[in-house]
């Protein structure tokens, strides 16, 4: 986990999140005694975890929030987690859910992500959005556009 959002996270640290106490003891309960267990790896800027994948430092939905990045070939996949509460902040990436902690900086990471995504030619997987697939994003001024959805076919599990 980030550096950054052990260090926000922890109560010790007395920081003032956001929704004040609305996520009291998930600290305690669940990232603490982990950490204790000397479980977890602090990290911070980027952590890379094979040749394909790498987590890096996306705030502003909290000061650690992170982005997966599967680079496999020219093969280019961005998983964005809580940067994409809604397609809606693909096409108007300056829309903030109410969950951001610094808004400003959640929306200059998701111009600079959705850029990167333009760019390379990477497709993005929003962790909130229905349905099964990520999206093709083109950079359309200074806002982007979804140019396709590759969507993945759902697959039915039969029990014998």
């Amino acid at each position: 986990m980030t550096q950054r959002d052990f260090d926000y996270w922890n109560p010790a640290n007395e920081n003032k999140p956001l929704l004040g106490r609305g996520n009291q003891n998930v600290f305690e309960d669940s990232v603490a005694p982990v950490h204790q267990a000397g479980l977890t790896h602090l990290w911070d800027g980027s952590y890379q975890i094979d040749e394909n994948l790498r987590l890096d430092l996306a705030p502003g939905h909290t000061p650690g929030s992170s982005v997966l990045t599967l680079e496999s070939g020219g093969d280019r996949a961005l998983f964005v987690g809580d940067l994409v509460h809604n397609a809606l902040q693909i096409v108007e990436p300056d829309v903030n859910s109410c969950f951001c902690e610094d808004p400003a900086e959640s929306r200059a990471t998701r111009h600079k992500l959705l850029g990167r995504a333009s760019e390379d030619n990477a497709l993005v997987f929003p962790a909130h959005l229905g349905g099964h697939g990520a999206a093709e994003v083109a950079r359309d001024g200074s806002k982007f556009s979804i140019k396709g959805w590759a969507g993945f076919p759902h697959i039915a599990s039969h029990s014998a």
